[in-house]
């Protein structure tokens, strides 16, 4: 029973997406936002499942929204694409600097991963003649599937990708922690050491991870920058990286369909906060978190989890 309510509940909840966009056309947009959040936040669960933070795992994000960018405005690629080159170009940073970051835990891996973001940011803030600054980098709306459409078609279109790509990422994560990768990634969290003593490289599963981590953030950036047909240094900000941490923690870490209910919750009370309190939607935010972590440690998913696994009594 428990393995067949939670197909029916993504089964349900992609049908109410679908219908609620559908009936109001300008949830689009929001709805688009929180499931390139959703699948960012379920590459960092993933270090979460070895116990590790990133606090700058936006860059990933950043830097597949920039490939985006300048291949749609060098080449005017189709949108499919463009999100598959910039999911490529986000594993293969996330391939580079695992190289590093593996050597690390705790403290030093996350402010070790803000302090490569924090680079990436300057870089893309000074180098405006390459980069716009600022200001950053428009393009114009790709084909999609060799078809240009109109504005309201293209958003249709890349909200169903953007829902089979959201379930696939879920899929695919869950499958991960449960094959034998996934498992070691989890020892690292209890022990580390006796990982080793088996004969496993816990930096080669480490890498692994984070690779994965980095590919699925350049997915989430991918979809994030066609949906907004801009791109800034923002997108790879501290700030940005925080609020994937949030998210994590408010949907809860535990599964990912956590990811993208925190980053569906995240995202409407953002927009309705800030239009009813103008300058103070972040102390909503703040108090939502807060009222979390007292009342659901685990996060939104942790409230229903027993139900979904159907707990014998």
């Amino acid at each position: 029973m428990a393995g067949f309510r939670l197909p029916l509940l993504v089964a349900v909840l992609v049908a109410a997406v679908l219908a609620v966009t559908q009936a109001a056309p300008w949830m689009k947009t929001p709805v688009l936002l929180a499931l390139a959040n959703g699948m960012a936040v379920a590459g960092v669960i993933v270090l979460v499942r070895a116990g590790q933070v990133s606090f700058g795992h936006a860059m990933f994000a950043c830097l597949a929204g920039y490939t985006v960018a300048f291949a749609g405005r060098a080449w005017h690629l189709d949108a499919l694409l463009l999100i598959a080159l910039g999911t490529v170009a986000a594993g293969l940073a996330g391939a580079l600097i695992g190289l590093f970051m593996v050597r690390y835990r705790g403290i030093f891996f996350g402010m070790l991963n803000l302090a490569f973001s924090m680079v990436l940011f300057s870089v893309l803030g000074k180098f405006g003649g390459v980069t716009g600054g600022t200001d950053g980098l428009r393009f114009d709306r790709p084909s999609f599937g060799g078809v240009q459409l109109e504005r309201e078609g293209f958003e249709t279109a890349l909200l169903v990708l953007a829902l089979a790509l959201a379930v696939g990422v879920g899929w695919l994560v869950m499958r991960y922690f449960g094959s034998v990768s996934g498992q070691a990634l989890a020892a690292i969290k209890t022990n580390e050491t006796r990982l080793e003593y088996l004969g496993i490289s816990a930096k080669r599963v480490f890498w692994g991870g984070y690779v994965l981590s980095a590919t699925l953030c350049g997915l989430g950036g991918s979809v994030f920058a066609l949906t907004q047909g801009l791109v800034t240094p923002e997108m790879g900000y501290w700030v940005r990286s925080g609020e994937i941490v949030f998210i994590a923690i408010l949907g809860g870490s535990g599964h990912a369909l956590g990811a993208f209910i925190g980053a569906f919750v995240f995202e409407f009370v953002k927009l309705y906060a800030a239009a009813l309190l103008t300058g103070a939607w972040q102390l909503v935010l703040g108090l939502v978190l807060i009222v979390m972590v007292f009342v659901a440690p685990t996060g939104i998913f942790g409230l229903f989890e027993k139900r979904l696994r159907g707990v014998r009594s």
